[in-house]
């Protein structure tokens, strides 16, 4: 099996079950502080994205790549200067911008956000920065080298610390008010992404084979080329993801400016904005974790293909990675948009965020497709395009939340709408550039087929779970139906061969299969 399918079945296995295990770390953290203590958590995380968005500087992407590329050509000195000049860079950003979050905390939570409570979770996740930057750098070493297993391990690892720390957290301080809860949610992160970042550590000394700290220094001091290279992906990589950083720090200021002039109260803002990004929106990206995976392992296995000039394997990774978006994806929209209501019940005791979901679940099928699309533009030195479209579409996405979520009519909604019209616009200026770089056949009838299962599938599992055993306790119904759809939605997979033989009998499991069939 190829190092790229090989990579990617690692992340997705662990994807699933990073996810898995944050999504019951969200659970816990709903029920324990409830939806407007979800809104003051959600309202401080774009804030450590952003800050932490421009500590690594696209720096992860930009090692992925260049080692990818040191590797095929055998040169280990450059890996080594790649590293080198990379910790040296998110170690100097660290030291600016983890005393600068502390300090902006008071300005930002009075100011912007319209709910000083914010300050406290602030507060609570701002040492995440060093961390993260560190950790990153070491993530991006490992995925250059196409050894998922290290980076794999290290998302598990942070997820069962901190959700073996959360419930304690948030119980222990809600005595005190829910702010300070949502602030002992925010810690159990830092505390979980250190020990993510020690397990690197500890993997990368264990592995690694070169030494960092001899002759660091003249590493450092001959390092200008390293540095130039690894900038002129890194910046556009940053711009990118800046981008959508700094228009996700605004969203909840835009948001909450939106619904006052709307009429609707501060608490009740933040309620609802509790309800959308901490209740809707992470069942919906939870199924990403196969297409992040994805974007994981295109980013070298596109780059090191485009060095050895073989166009026919790019477009080749390309199309595998696009059918296995879609195909995953649909499933995941058939499941989010039929069952929405009784997975929002089971989940978090209320049903009230579901109307998000089956809005947002169709167009999310975009975003599903978004992640491995814009790995392969950064794999193909086409970072500073990537750029671009994500600035239009969250241009577009900031300026349609104003528009519609400060009519009364809409309110909240309105905001909902215009995450999905950004998400939709900004995965089809991804894929209008792949297509004009290189050559890139559309099958038309495999998107057909995936339409035509998505409805079949879909329309299955709400006739069983509405008329079907009617009777049964809402969970053993939920479960059941959502177990045929699935089963409907493979079957017609094979039977329109958008799965296929040849590709399924690649992984270890399906050839031990397939060699106890032929004897």
């Amino acid at each position: 099996m190829s190092k790229f399918l090989q990579g990617t079945l690692i992340l997705i296995v662990a994807g699933l079950i990073t996810r898995v295990l944050g999504f019951i770390n969200r659970i816990v953290v709903a029920r324990v502080i409830g939806e407007e203590g979800v809104g003051l958590y959600m309202m401080a995380v774009p804030t450590l994205v952003l800050a932490i968005t421009i500590t690594q500087m696209g720096l992860p992407v930009a090692i992925s790549k260049l080692v990818a590329e040191a590797e095929a050509m055998g040169d280990q000195r450059k890996v080594k200067k790649i590293l080198v000049v990379s910790l040296v860079m998110t170690g100097v950003l660290s030291i600016l911008f983890f005393p600068a979050m502390v300090l902006l905390a008071p300005l930002l939570a009075t100011t912007l956000f319209t709910d000083s409570r914010t300050y406290y979770p602030l507060l609570a996740i701002s040492p995440v920065v060093p961390i993260v930057a560190i950790s990153s750098v070491l993530r991006g070493y490992f995925q250059g080298r196409q050894q998922m297993k290290p980076y794999a391990y290290s998302q598990l690892l942070e997820q069962i610390v901190r959700i073996s720390l959360i419930a304690f957290c948030t119980k222990l301080f809600l005595p005190y008010g829910i702010e300070y809860a949502a602030a002992g949610a925010m810690f159990s992160s830092v505390i979980g992404e250190l020990a993510s970042l020690l397990y690197l550590v500890y993997m990368f000394k264990r592995k690694k084979p070169i030494k960092i700290r001899s002759q660091f220094f003249h590493y450092v001091k001959s390092g200008k080329d390293t540095f130039i290279g690894l900038l002129r992906i890194a910046l556009p990589t940053t711009g990118s993801r800046l981008i959508g950083s700094i228009a996700w720090f605004l969203e909840p200021i835009v948001v909450a400016r939106s619904l006052a002039i709307a009429g609707v109260a501060t608490s009740l803002a933040t309620k609802q904005y509790g309800e959308l990004t901490g209740y809707a929106l992470p069942l919906l990206m939870l199924p990403s974790f196969i297409t992040y995976s994805l974007s994981t392992s295109l980013v070298p296995a596109i780059s090191e293909a485009a060095a050895h000039q073989q166009p026919i394997l790019i477009e080749h990774r390309v199309q595998q990675a696009m059918r296995l978006s879609l195909i995953t994806g649909g499933l995941s929209v058939v499941v989010l948009y039929v069952f929405a209501d009784p997975l929002m019940q089971l989940m978090y005791g209320t049903s009230n965020a579901a109307i998000f979901v089956k809005v947002m679940a169709p167009f999310f099928l975009f975003y599903y497709c978004q992640g491995p699309l814009q790995a392969v533009l950064q794999g193909l030195d086409l970072a500073k395009a990537a750029m671009v479209n994500s600035f239009v579409g969250s241009a577009v996405k900031t300026a349609c939340i104003f528009a519609l979520a400060t009519q009364p009519k809409l309110g909240i909604m309105g905001a909902a709408l215009a995450i999905a019209i950004g998400t939709v616009l900004v995965t089809l200026l991804h894929f209008a550039t792949i297509v004009k770089t290189i050559s890139y056949s559309i099958y038309v009838l495999e998107y057909v087929y995936t339409l035509l299962t998505m409805a079949v599938s879909g329309l299955v599992g709400h006739i069983v779970f509405r008329y079907w055993q009617y009777s049964l306790p809402i969970n053993i119904r939920t479960l059941i139906a959502i177990t045929v759809t699935t089963v409907i939605y493979i079957i017609l997979l094979i039977v329109f061969k958008l799965i296929k033989r040849e590709e399924l009998a690649r992984f270890p499991f399906v050839q031990r299969f397939l060699r106890k069939k032929r004897f």
